[in-house]
């Protein structure tokens, strides 16, 4: 039975203030980066405080489930950071807790913001979504604020472009004026030249008085030209004062919801369900449609076999056609008249056919948007458990608290997540992937590095130490340390420098012995590598007294020893005769062709380093030898 117990408050209450703090920080980060996306359809349009207000409303209602299980990750990794950081996790592991019992409140509280999410999703989401589409449009129809630049053309105005000079911005009068006004077709405008003038706007908002003073206007009358007349009418004045009504819209109307409500996104999940069975019939409906036109459109030429009697050829040759023939007989006005109609029948059959492609595929987008979309919102409300079972996990092995190496972690997993499922969501919606494999990938990649981590952090396992993936790495592309020897600060101690030079006598012994036996420059045959045993004993032999010599010898004071003992090499014992330890590796290895030559020169390059290394290690052991000799024998 679940009980709440002081840690369960305490490590809650931990991650409930943290949550708070980057859920804010996530939903500005996140409204800021959407904001940029209609940042010109906002500028310069005259918006009242109370519109701004309820799009960055609505903005923020949209995006909350996606901050949702950044802020998660965040806190959980900077909840159980700090608990590792100041050693509390520590104690309470202790205790005999184990991780999975102290993240057990806090999994609680994880199922309830998934709630939260998916609620928001389904519920609030939609009608938001449908409400921000809705004032965007209005925004994008609204005409902007007239704010006259000076020295460019400015094209706020409809069906006008409206050039000024100078300005003056205490008067607001304007000063060397000249429009480029176009009223109905390309040829049908006028040129407005004026010394100055003034732009103001109604009462209504609906409309521009400009006052223009000492200018001329030139205007085509092509609309009134007489048919078939070459000339063109023409008019021209001149003025010292005249007013001109412009078009301008000034005021905030709302555009209408009914294309926006048939989004995928404006709906709920039954809502998009309900929706697909009559999407999928229209979409069959029209694709049989098309069919039919199709069938129709081809022309079938008869098909004679050899089992068809006399009568059935001679039906068939007639039903025939040779089109060639016939062409052949026409004069060469009706060949090109004939030769034209067929190119004509021709682009209008391929445009008919591009505009049906064109339709069929926004009917299947269509679809695909509605079932992405429904997905969506059940991954999105499930990335919320696998953003925390990352984020506490990884918080109690890094053990950092703070905001640095956590909000490093947390912007990395979060970009694996956003690139995989924003791949998956372009492939699907352009029918390149399945619409299940692109809305799960994101979650299919991210939940097994969910599991590896909870298991590793559970189990108190190694998953960051860098000096152990280093070790590895070397010995994987099969390099090593060197010895780094010292003098010692403290000697309780001095060698048995004795017995040292006897074991040093000894190892220069057995290694002549193995140079001699094995021939170290020699390529070994592939079978005796992969298929058969290949301990090499008396090098391990070697190497085991070697380094009890080498350690014994480090507590000497002189440094000629301790200078020669560095030059000693760290031996391989058994990379020279086999690729791996295990038997069974090898012989999988040895079956693999590239993978085997691979490891067979990887061998190769063991053997002729132990060879470089048994003659280094033959020339500092003698002379470690003749230095004990002539200062300590």
């Amino acid at each position: 039975m679940f009980r709440i117990k002081k840690l369960d408050i305490f490590i809650a209450k931990q991650f409930l203030l943290l949550f708070a703090g980057t859920f804010f920080i996530c939903q500005f980060v996140l409204m800021m980066q959407f904001l940029w996306r209609y940042v010109d359809d906002l500028i310069g349009k005259g918006l009242s405080l109370t519109v701004l207000a309820q799009f960055f409303w609505y903005m923020g209602l949209m995006l909350l489930p996606q901050a949702l299980p950044l802020a998660i990750l965040l806190s959980s990794l900077i909840a159980f950071g700090n608990l590792g950081e100041s050693s509390e996790l520590t104690a309470i592991k202790a205790a005999g807790i184990s991780l999975m019992q102290a993240m057990r409140s806090l999994i609680v509280i994880t199922l309830i913001i998934t709630g939260i999410s998916f609620y928001f999703q389904d519920v609030i989401g939609p009608e938001a979504n449908k409400s921000f589409g809705q004032l965007l449009l209005s925004m994008k129809q609204k005409s902007p604020e007239v704010e006259i630049p000076e020295g460019i053309f400015y094209d706020g105005i409809p069906n006008c472009n409206l050039y000024v000079q100078k300005k003056d911005m205490e008067t607001g009068k304007l000063y060397g004026i000249m429009i480029y006004r176009q009223n109905g077709s390309y040829e049908d405008h006028a040129i407005i030249l004026a010394d100055s003038g003034m732009l103001q706007s109604t009462a209504e908002k609906k409309h521009l008085l400009l006052t223009l003073y000492s200018g001329e206007w030139f205007e085509n009358m092509r609309s009134q030209d007489i048919a078939g007349s070459a000339n063109v009418p023409y008019r021209r004045e001149t003025f010292s004062h005249k007013r001109i009504v412009l078009d301008f819209d000034g005021d905030f109307n709302l555009a209408d919801v009914s294309g926006i409500a048939a989004s995928a996104k404006a709906k709920s999940i039954r809502k998009i369900y309900h929706d697909l069975d009559s999407i999928r019939e229209f979409n069959d409906s029209v694709a049989h449609a098309f069919y039919g036109e199709g069938q129709y459109m081809t022309y079938k030429k008869p098909q004679i076999e050899k089992k068809d009697s006399l009568k059935a050829v001679a039906a068939a040759a007639k039903e025939s056609v040779d089109f060639d023939s016939i062409f052949g007989k026409l004069k060469a006005e009706e060949k090109q008249r004939v030769v034209k109609d067929a190119a004509e029948h021709a682009r209008a059959a391929q445009m008919d056919l591009e505009i049906k492609s064109e339709y069929s595929e926004m009917l299947n987008r269509n679809e695909r948007l509605h079932e992405l979309e429904a997905l969506g919102k059940i991954t999105l409300a499930l990335s919320c458990v696998i953003f925390f079972f990352i984020g506490a996990p990884l918080g109690a092995i890094i053990r950092k608290g703070g905001l640095g190496v956590p909000v490093i972690v947390s912007v990395l997993v979060f970009i694996v997540f956003y690139i995989f499922d924003n791949t998956g969501f372009r492939m699907a919606r352009a029918d390149e992937w399945t619409v299940a494999f692109g809305r799960w990938i994101g979650t299919a990649v991210l939940t097994p590095i969910a599991v590896f981590f909870t298991y590793k952090a559970n189990n108190d396992s190694v998953v960051f130490n860098i000096d152990l993936y280093k070790n590895l790495a070397m010995r994987m592309l099969g390099l090593r340390m060197k010895r780094n020897i010292t003098r010692k600060e403290v000697i309780i101690e001095d060698p048995r420098y004795a017995e040292d030079r006897q074991k040093l006598v000894e190892i220069n012994e057995k290694v002549d012995t193995y140079t001699q036996e094995h021939k170290l420059l020699r390529w070994p045959n592939p079978i005796k590598v992969f298929f058969r045993p290949g301990d090499d004993h008396d090098i391990a032999e070697i190497n085991e007294v070697l380094e009890e010599t080498v350690e014994n010898l480090s507590y000497s004071k002189d440094k000629i020893i301790l200078s020669e003992l560095n030059n000693i090499p760290i031996m391989a014992t058994h990379a020279h005769t086999r690729p791996f330890v295990r038997k069974w590796l090898n012989i999988v290895t040895g079956l693999i062709l590239p993978l085997g030559i691979f490891f067979y020169f990887r061998m190769l390059r063991f053997r002729f380093r132990l060879h470089r290394d048994l003659k280094n290690l033959r020339q500092a052991s003698d002379n470690i030898i003749a230095r004990i000799d002539e200062k300590f024998i």
